[in-house]
């Protein structure tokens, strides 16, 4: 007999810690498994170390030099 979950719910992998996390709304912390991982996420997301990089250009070159375009 499988003990698979009902329907409407989902376990996926914590984005936090990787333990398995039900997906559904029984579970008030999605995608995390706890308010610990959620809470760890969002410390992450307020100090910025989740970041897209961008190429900036130096602060002595002008902005938009069409020379460099």
């Amino acid at each position: 007999m499988s003990t698979s979950p009902p329907i409407g719910e989902r376990i996926v992998k914590c984005p936090a810690c990787g333990k398995d996390s039900v997906y559904a709304a029984s579970n008030p912390y999605r995608p995390f498994c706890s308010a610990r991982c959620k809470g760890i996420d969002l410390g992450a997301w307020a100090s910025e170390e989740f970041r897209v990089p961008a190429e900036s250009p130096p602060d002595d070159d002008p902005f938009g030099d069409p020379k460099r375009q």
